[in-house]
């Protein structure tokens, strides 16, 4: 999977795991909230995937342009 496609998919389980936590406060459903933590959590995860594989690229693309 690209960096592109890590990051999209972390800020989507980020935005479902904000409303899912939103709606868990809203109805007083602890086991929503946090399932929704877990869902954001794991976006930021995906997120910081794809920053790495973006770095990586970034930095073999810098080597191979000096060779």
């Amino acid at each position: 999977m690209s960096s592109t496609a890590d990051k999209i998919k972390g800020l989507a389980n980020e935005a479902a795991g904000n409303v899912k936590q939103g709606i868990g406060k809203a109805t007083d459903n602890e086991r929503l909230q946090a399932d929704g933590k877990a869902q954001e959590v794991k976006g930021e995860g995906q997120q910081l995937k794809g920053d790495a594989k973006q770095a990586a690229g970034d930095a073999a693309d810098k080597v191979k342009s000096k060779i």
